[in-house]
């Protein structure tokens, strides 16, 4: 890393809490803003503040903290606020700390929230389930920030005892409360607004928002690998820049190579909006709403801040956390770091008989993905059936869908996905959110298995099979992430993306749509450990018609 303990930066600066830009120097002392001084420069770069993804779970980039920031430095991100539920879910409070601690060793500023789904749901197996000691434990650590999103929210809506004990605990240490309730608008948002909870990243249309916004919470404008709502939302800046925040929620390791929350600015600067109140949503609000120790560029303040060659391609010049200068022109400066590689990882080997549907009934309800949401659909329809048992339909894009329990021996759960367009093979993944059991789906038994067991033999990865070709992607760390440079993880990765799309698959993301196939708090219909499951009743449901 490039550091220096004195230095100046002359340009125009963009000063978010007077809402002006100006001429001037920016003067950093022992990585402090020492003064500004407004005078006329020769420069004609902007120097601004850091960006915040106001959301995100940085497991879902494959790559521990140390090595998010490496890549998330040189778009000029220098803080996220994070939920680390993935990993609690695989190894309880000791995973938390594992992203805390690693995230301190590079100039990056992570802050995390104390999780509140560990496990999400009562019908799933996880590795870890919270109590009451455990929620008491991380909300009394500075360290911890927040209370991540509550994930449960039938729950909250109506008032479950132990949904409420949480926030409870989270306001008696003067800490905000995340949300997390696609789709819910009207009466229910209010309750669930007035139980404590203070925003939302799971908005998919305008009404949603508004809705929650009029009952006093803030919107996070998500745009991530697989969920992307900009285009429904960004609207929103036109009369509540104050509601608005952004954030990516989950961002694959190739999309964080090409890009972060930069992208989202330049995006909604294209759409016309005041280059200063877009800036506002995205530095401001987050820093205020979560009582985050980021630099504003004010005399004082953490030098946190980058600078950009103009506010409409906004390309990174240089990113600086704490007077560091961690990025230069494409270059990350932050170095890898050895470390430790923690798992929870028990599952055994499967078989394709392992995954026989016997059939018994007329029709078959179908997962229906939809590219680009986190919502499902729920079809009926006819099924194929060869020797006794239910198979996928290729022809009707109709796969075998598969979860496995991996934190104990245990019968693999089956059903049935459409438009995921496999034409051949199965791919695989130990990423399956909230409880990242196995996940799978594929053309046929055989390849299925195959694609199960190397990520089983990996102890957590994502794979691939197709014909004789198998690759895997090993993530060592709770079999979520892993330790390797993230520029190389981040082609490892794009590889198997490839691939899959070369199998005939036409979502965008397509593991990162799987990943969220056993996400059973998003509706409609998904797929636990412990079988098929109706998000609307809250439920277990049945496979046949």
């Amino acid at each position: 890393m490039k550091s220096k303990n004195t230095y100046i930066l002359s340009g125009n600066i963009i000063d978010l809490r007077g809402n002006e830009i100006f001429k001037g120097t920016v003067y950093v002392e022992n990585g402090s803003i020492d003064r500004i001084v407004k005078e006329n420069v020769a420069e004609d770069q902007y120097i601004l503040p850091g960006l915040i993804d106001s959301h995100i779970h940085i497991e879902s980039s494959m790559l521990i903290p140390s090595e998010f920031a490496k890549l998330a430095v040189v778009h000029g991100t220098v803080a996220t606020v994070s939920d680390p539920h993935e990993i609690a879910n695989v190894l309880g409070i000791d995973g938390v700390k594992y992203m805390i601690e690693n995230g301190n060793k590079v100039p990056f500023k992570f802050y995390f929230g104390a999780s509140a789904c560990v496990p999400a749901t009562p019908f799933e197996t996880s590795g870890f389930q919270f109590q009451e000691k455990e929620m008491e434990e991380l909300l009394g650590m500075k360290e911890i920030k927040y209370l991540s999103e509550m994930m449960n929210f039938p729950g909250v809506i109506n008032q479950d005892p132990w949904e409420m004990r949480k926030i409870e605990i989270a306001r008696s240490y003067g800490k905000p409360v995340d949300g997390h309730a696609p789709g819910v608008t009207g009466d229910d948002a209010r309750k669930y607004a007035e139980a404590g909870v203070t925003t939302d990243h799971e908005c998919f249309t305008m009404k949603e928002a508004l809705d929650k916004i009029e009952f006093g919470m803030k919107i996070q404008i998500r745009e991530g690998s697989a969920a992307k709502n900009f285009d429904a939302l960004i609207d929103l800046m036109k009369d509540h820049e104050d509601k608005v925040l952004f954030c990516s929620d989950d961002k694959h390791p190739n999309d964080l190579v090409k890009g972060h929350i930069n992208e989202l600015v330049v995006r909604a600067i294209a759409k016309g909006y005041n280059p200063l109140n877009v800036l506002r949503s995205v530095i401001l609000n987050p820093i205020d709403h979560y009582n985050l120790e980021v630099g504003t560029l004010q005399v004082g303040d953490a030098a946190d801040m980058i600078v950009v060659d103009n506010l409409s391609d906004f390309n990174i010049l240089q990113t600086y956390v704490d007077g560091i200068l961690v990025a230069e022109s494409g270059t990350s400066y932050i170095d890898s770091i050895p470390e430790e590689q923690p798992n929870n990882f028990r599952a055994k080997k499967v078989t394709a008989d392992m995954l026989k549907v016997i059939p018994s009934g007329n029709k078959l309800k179908v997962i229906e993905a939809y590219d680009g949401q986190l919502i499902t659909g729920c079809l009926v329809e006819d099924y194929k059936v060869e020797d006794n048992n239910v198979v996928s339909d290729v022809d009707k894009d109709i796969l075998k869908l598969v979860v496995l329990n991996r934190y104990e021996d245990a019968k693999p759960a089956v059903a049935f996905i459409k438009n995921f367009n496999l034409e051949s093979g199965a791919i695989a993944s130990s990423v399956a959110h909230d409880s990242h059991n196995i996940v799978a789906v594929g053309t046929n038994d055989a390849d299925i298995a195959i694609a199960m067991n190397l990520v089983i033999k990996e102890e957590g990865g994502i794979s691939l099979v197709n014909d004789e070709d198998e690759k895997v992607l090993p993530l060592p760390v709770a079999g979520l992430m892993s330790t390797c440079d993230g520029y190389r993880i981040a082609t490892s990765y794009s590889i198997l993306d490839d691939e899959v799309h070369k199998m005939g698959s036409k979502l965008r993301a397509p593991y990162m749509t799987l990943s969220f196939m056993a996400l059973l708090v998003i509706p409609e219909l998904k797929l636990s450990d412990k079988g098929l499951f109706d998000g609307n009743k809250f439920s277990f449901t049945d496979l046949f018609v």
